[in-house]
């Protein structure tokens, strides 16, 4: 029989979102080998190679492009016709808010993976600072919101849902070298920002001198401040960016905490669609 095999596209798609065969493992629920050897079948049945494997990963080959873009249409299909069957079909508008450390490189594909895998929801996503987001959902103005907070910093949100931790690091553009002693030419979002707040605070309780270099209107501008050699700022992990790196500890910069990634606590009397499609994309943004 002609055709492919839906666990072996799952396999493909998951290897390709992970960026490593080992890093795909949890998401299908297999071990590393039998998710080899999942995209070794699927290649022999492509009969072409679907990857090209280094040590920073996997990427899809051009062939790999190609089914991959069928493979992301084949499984959404597959998986509404299941919910459509089980009375689990979601319909109708939400409203979403993501603060905007959120995987700043990752999150559009994210979300357009939803809207395939849920063609009958109609998604407004603002990306918002921290402080704005928790404002406006506090008023509100959106029905789902993803915020960001400290370990052992930030309050904690009563029943919170965390969707991902990272660890915050310190960064500046590559080859910079930090002279011990020179006060740390910091950059930063507006004070109103958690993060600014924390940083700021923890420099001055470990006595580290500072000066701040530049104020950044987003995470976007505070990535290119960083590649064009502004500075050093401290962020989230997945807002690493190109022609960024990461600065040891020992250059006398303290020791950082992890952030937790999670939806703002659901509001009394909110629908079902609203709570459902809060639990749908916990499993989408992780």
């Amino acid at each position: 029989m002609q055709g492919f095999d839906l666990e072996q596209l799952r396999t493909l798609a998951a290897v390709v979102d992970a960026g490593s065969l080992t890093a795909a493992a949890p998401r299908v629920f297999l071990s590393q080998s039998s998710v080899s050897e999942q995209i070794r079948k699927l290649e022999e049945r492509a009969g072409q190679s679907l990857l090209t494997r280094s040590k920073a990963g996997v990427a899809p080959t051009e062939a790999g492009v190609r089914l991959l873009g069928y493979a992301r249409r084949i499984l959404a299909l597959s998986d509404e016709a299941f919910r459509d069957l089980h009375g689990e079909t979601l319909q109708g508008e939400l409203r979403l808010a993501v603060t905007d450390y959120f995987r700043p490189g990752d999150l559009t594909r994210l979300l357009g993976r939803l809207g395939e895998s849920y063609p009958q929801v109609r998604l407004h996503v603002a990306i918002l600072k921290s402080d704005e987001l928790r404002a406006a959902y506090a008023r509100g103005d959106f029905d789902v919101a993803v915020g960001m907070n400290i370990a052992g910093v930030s309050a904690a949100q009563p029943r919170a849902s965390v969707i991902r931790r990272e660890s915050l690091v310190w960064l500046g553009a590559a080859g910079m070298r930090l002279v011990r002693g020179e006060p740390v030419r910091l950059l930063v979002l507006p004070d109103t920002c958690s993060l600014h707040q924390f940083t700021v605070a923890l420099l001055r309780r470990r006595h580290v001198p500072y000066t701040l270099a530049h104020v950044a209107s987003g995470v976007a501008g505070l990535q290119s401040a960083l590649a064009a050699g502004l500075g050093v700022a401290c962020l989230n992990e997945s807002a690493i960016s190109e022609g960024v790196t990461r600065l040891a500890t020992p250059h006398g910069l303290p020791a950082l905490p992890r952030v937790a990634f999670e939806f703002l606590p659901g509001r009394r009397g909110e629908t079902a669609f609203v709570t459902r499609a809060r639990e749908l994309l916990a499993t989408h943004l992780v």
